[in-house]
């Protein structure tokens, strides 16, 4: 993501960290979730270069509504959900994101413009971002 950042200069990403795949987010704060990523996962003294919000949960009866709106806009990108044990909410529904990384890109409008399943590398984004950005 952090290239992404760079590569643009109108272009902002937005991460909103969550504990509901497998308990990988358990810090509590903003600083131990930013520790995460910079020394666990991705590692290697990752430094996001990119806005980091507090933690909140994307599926289940406590969704955030931001979450809501986007996943009414855009279809799943998986038909199956990874093994049940390792999802911490309820209830389960179609339109749920599936894990970690799942992304959005949004239009200048604030309009869901295409949604990315968690192994969409960053760099396979690209022009769809230079498209709505040509909008």
């Amino acid at each position: 993501m952090n290239v992404l950042q760079e590569s643009f200069s109108n272009f902002e990403v937005l991460a909103f960290p969550c504990n509901q795949f497998g308990m990988q987010e358990p810090g509590g704060s903003g600083e131990e979730i930013k520790n995460g990523i910079t020394h666990v996962r991705p590692g290697k003294v990752f430094e996001p270069n990119f806005t980091l919000f507090k933690k909140i949960e994307v599926n289940g009866d406590d969704e955030h509504p931001l979450y809501t709106y986007l996943k009414a806009y855009c279809p799943t990108t998986r038909q199956n959900f990874v093994t049940k044990s390792s999802l911490f909410y309820s209830p389960l529904r179609n339109s749920d994101i599936r894990w970690n990384w799942e992304k959005f890109l949004i239009t200048k409008n604030g309009k869901p413009f295409m949604r990315y399943d968690p192994g969409t590398k960053p760099q396979d984004i690209r022009n769809d971002i230079i498209f709505l950005l040509q909008q």
